[in-house]
Parts: structure tokens; C-alpha cells; sequence
């Protein structure tokens, strides 16, 4: 049981001496050596605890037998920690002895203590070999200082190896206040900022980090809105609608959203659009039409994809931006990987493929995320072939990938929001609600800092934001007047959000402040 006295903070968790230990670490490893040993004075209390002290003596004056005894005498050491640590002092020992050239003790040490330490016969093997070749090439080369220097770097290594309270873990100060200040982050709903938290007070995010408020309304759609997204480097904002136009628009240094190009050759309304990873190309899909690319620049459309026989219901692209895949709306007729002039690099079709309803490509092109038959989610590694099926419970109607493409959410018509992982480490989905969707296609996306919130439209009219780590709803925007069918928070405006909607209008949102950093 600690004094009373000995135990610090206002709950008397922390343990005093434990506490200046750490901070004597942190003082010496910034290099203030005479306020450490100061303070060592003054609370007669060592960073380096006894048995640390006692092996770095005996290390550094080589007396390695009493090193190993006192090894063999922690009792805190677990078994395998004390043989790698035995390892360790008796290699240098070893090593030493055929530096000076006493190759006799060098292959008693090895007969005797390093073959009984119940290592692997082959780690003894590797030895054996490795100190023919120092011998051979390094034999009498190591000075006093030399040794010295080696002697310290073992030590160093040991340290590693022992245990509190016998040796502290490196930058443990600094561990456990980086532990501390995350801590705090992760319980902040509204943290959406890249600048370094403060020490000197407890962090706490305002609503003024995430766009609540609407600051623009783009009306030069002529029909309902179904679709809008950013492109990648947050520069260009894209949209597409039933009024069977697309439309580039540029966002200005000061946040304000500009018409750029209005995309006429769909012969039916455009239900999707997405960019190129490298933003100079544009693919839209008609609604169960065919996708056509576009040129960024100039807004000409440069190529086709698609037929009668191929109806294309779903695009996206591959990390090159010189290939894309497209899925069918119809069954049977599967998936095609396309380079951008229309050579069909590879197809999977068959009387066995489903209708293919959103498609999603990882960052690293490794993975291939679709939407089958309304309910099923494949994961297709493209380098392996192994795939994994997620099968939910109720009719999908959107798929979103995060932007470091380890997290994917999708829309179900039960009116709630799913949150998997790429890898599948995940058993069960995190799941987010309060949203309106029954009827129509709607669709998510993530956003922020390090895609930490995650926004829906909604069959009520409003945009729903939830924290993606807690699951909280966060936020409700209210503002358009008829459905919100699509959502997209701009990748490098962190702060910036737009929303298209049935009332034929796209909203920009920003913090209430009306400010767009």
C-alpha cells in the first residue's frame, strides 16, 4: 500500500516516485542533463533504477560473469526475456574474446553458456557463422573506445528488454501525454482541425469546425439533382441530374462555386459522375444508359462506353487514371475494365454475374468493392482473386469509399447507414441512423479530417452528420425544400459541403461563421 503522501493528482492515482522517474527520463533524453541530475538530488530519487545501474557498471567494465548473475537473479524477468537478455551479453562477451584474440574462452562461452540457453539450434548456427565472418574481416580492429562504444549500445538493448520497474519504456512522459491528448480528440464530436492540441487546456472542438450553415445555392440544373462530388484535389465541384446534363463547376480561391462547363450528350437523365484520380478527366453515366468520359479542361466528351448490349449502371477508376471499370445494370452482363480510348482490357460476365449496382476501387488498386443483387457486398482482391461477401440484411442503394480507402459505407432502405472495413477485420458493421430513406436511392460520403465525420442526404429534405468514430448524429442541415438525394464534403476544404437535391438546387455549406479557410 503507497503513503498517502507518495500518491499525487486529485483521485491519488499517481505514484510520486514513479512520476519523477518518468520525468527525469524525458529531462535527459531532451538533453537538459543538469536539471535531471538536480532534480535527482533534491528527491533522492535515480531515473535509473539499481539493478540498471548495477548491470551498466558491470557491462561497462566487463565483467561479464557478475552481468550474467545478476541477469539470472531478477525475479521480475519472464523466462524469455531473461534468455534473450543472456543472448545478448553473452554474444558481446563472446565477440570480445576473439577481438583480443582468446579464441579458447570465445568457444567455451559459446559451447558452454549460449547452447544451454534453450535458443533455437539454428539462432547458434547463425552465430557460429556470422563471428567467422567478423573474425575474418574485423579481427583487431576494436580499440578501447570502440569497445566502450559497443558496450554502451548493448546496454542500450538491454534496456529494451527489461521490464519496469527495473527499466522504463522509451519517451514514456511523452507516451503517455500523446495517449492523453488523443484521448481527448477522440471523445471530441466536432474535431475536424490538423493543428497541433494544446497542452496548457483541455481540447474541445466547437460547431464551427464542421459546415452547418448554408453559404451558396447553385441553380442552373433545370430539374432534380442526383448526383454531385468533388474532385480529389477539392478544386472542381461535379453534378448531374435529371435534366440529362452534367455540369464541372470551379471552386474559387475564396470558396465561391462557378459553372465551368455544362455536359450535353446524354440522351437521358445522369444519375452518377466520377473524377480521375488526377482530376483532368470526368466519367458520367446516364441512367442505365452508357458512360461517357469527358475532358476536364475543355469539357469535350472524348469517349463512349457502353451499348445496348452493355448498359452501364455504375463506374469508377483505377489509381493510374488510364483505366475505369463499369458495371451493368443488367444481370448476366457483369463488369468491364475499359483503358480511357475504349480497349477492353478484361470482363467478367456470365449467366452467373449478378447486376452490378455501385463499384468502388481502393487507392492501391488492390481491391474491387461492388454492390450485387441489391444486398450482397463483394471485396475482390485483384492481385489475389480472394474475395470476401458481406451480405446485409436489407436492399443497398449506394456504396462510398473513405479517402485513404480503408473504410467503405453503404446506404440501406431500412434507414440506416453501414461502415465496414476494407481488410474485414470487422465482424459486425458500425451503424448509423435518424436519416429518412424508404423509396429512393440515396447517398453518403465521408468527410473532414482523416474522413472522421461521415454525411447522408435524406427523403426528409436534410443533410444528417454523424461522427464516424462515436456514430453520434451530430448535425441536422435543414435548407433544400424536396429530397436530398446526394452529399460531398471536399477533400481538401475541410469545412465545405455540398448537397444536391430534388428541388432542383445544390447547396454549399460551410461553418456558421460564413468562412471557408
Amino acid at each position: 500500500m503507497e503513503n498517502s503522501s507518495s500518491l499525487l493528482g486529485t483521485r491519488r492515482l499517481i505514484k510520486r516516485h514513479e512520476l519523477v522517474r518518468i520525468v527525469l527520463q524525458c529531462l535527459y533524453s531532451l538533453g537538459y542533463s543538469k536539471s535531471a541530475s538536480t532534480l535527482e538530488t533534491e528527491s533522492g530519487i535515480r531515473c535509473k533504477s539499481a539493478e540498471l545501474e548495477l548491470l551498466g557498471s558491470q557491462i561497462l567494465k566487463g565483467n561479464w560473469d557478475d552481468c550474467i548473475n545478476t541477469l539470472n537473479a531478477l525475479d521480475c524477468l519472464a523466462e524469455d526475456s531473461r534468455t534473450s537478455a543472456l543472448f545478448l551479453v553473452s554474444k558481446h562477451w563472446l565477440l570480445e574474446c576473439l577481438n583480443r584474440g582468446d579464441d579458447t574462452l570465445a568457444l567455451s562461452i559459446l559451447q558452454e553458456r549460449v547452447s544451454k540457453l534453450g535458443i533455437t539450434m539454428e539462432r547458434v548456427q547463425n552465430l557460429s557463422s556470422s563471428i567467422l565472418s567478423i573474425k575474418d574481416i574485423e579481427l583487431g580492429v576494436m580499440n578501447d573506445n570502440i569497445v566502450q562504444e559497443l558496450r554502451r549500445k548493448l546496454l542500450i538493448e538491454l534496456e529494451k528488454l527489461l521490464p519496469p520497474p527495473i527499466s522504463l519504456p522509451e519517451g514514456r512522459l511523452e507516451h503517455l501525454i500523446e495517449t492523453a491528448v488523443m484521448s481527448q480528440l477522440d471523445r471530441c464530436v466536432y474535431h475536424n482541425s490538423s493543428r497541433v492540441a494544446s497542452l496548457y487546456e483541455d481540447h474541445c472542438c466547437g460547431r464551427d469546425q464542421i459546415p452547418t450553415e448554408t453559404v451558396q445555392i447553385l441553380t442552373e440544373h433545370k430539374n432534380e439533382v442526383w448526383f454531385v462530388q468533388f474532385s480529389h484535389n477539392g478544386e472542381y465541384l461535379a453534378s448531374s441530374s435529371s435534366d440529362c446534363t452534367a455540369i464541372i463547376w470551379k471552386v474559387q480561391e475564396d470558396g465561391k462555386v462557378i459553372p465551368m462547363h455544362t455536359l450535353q450528350s446524354h440522351q437521358i437523365p445522369v444519375s452518377f459522375v466520377t473524377w480521375s484520380p488526377d482530376d483532368t478527366k470526368l466519367l458520367t453515366c446516364g441512367n442505365a444508359e452508357v458512360a461517357k468520359l469527358w475532358d476536364v479542361k475543355s469539357g469535350a466528351c472524348e469517349h463512349t462506353f457502353g451499348d445496348r448490349d452493355f448498359v452501364v449502371g455504375s463506374c469508377a477508376w483505377f489509381p493510374d487514371s488510364k483505366q475505369l471499370i463499369c458495371g451493368s445494370s443488367h444481370s448476366k452482363k457483369g463488369m468491364c475494365m475499359w483503358a480511357r480510348d475504349g480497349t477492353e482490357i478484361k470482363a467478367w460476365r456470365g449467366s452467373r454475374m449478378p447486376k452490378i449496382l455501385d463499384l468502388a476501387v481502393t487507392s492501391d488498386g488492390e481491391n474491387l468493392i461492388s454492390v450485387l443483387s441489391e444486398r450482397d457486398i463483394r471485396v475482390l482482391n485483384l492481385v489475389t482473386n480472394a474475395e470476401r461477401l458481406i451480405v446485409e440484411e436489407h436492399p443497398i442503394t449506394s456504396l462510398s469509399l473513405s479517402a485513404d480507402s480503408k473504410f467503405f459505407i453503404v446506404n440501406l432502405n431500412n434507414q440506416e447507414i453501414h461502415l465496414w472495413d476494407v481488410k474485414g477485420d470487422m465482424k459486425k458493421p458500425l451503424r448509423y441512423s435518424g436519416h429518412r430513406q424508404r423509396k429512393y436511392v440515396i447517398r453518403s460520403c465521408f468527410g473532414g479530417l482523416n474522413s472522421s465525420f461521415i454525411a447522408s442526404g435524406s427523403e426528409d429534405s436534410q443533410v444528417y452528420v454523424w461522427n464516424r468514430q462515436s456514430t453520434r448524429l451530430i448535425e441536422v442541415l435543414s435548407g433544400h425544400k424536396m429530397t436530398v438525394n446526394c452529399v460531398s464534403w471536399n477533400p481538401m476544404r475541410q469545412k465545405m459541403l455540398a448537397s444536391a437535391s430534388d428541388d432542383h438546387t445544390i447547396r454549399i455549406w460551410a461553418p456558421a461563421t460564413k468562412t471557408i479557410p
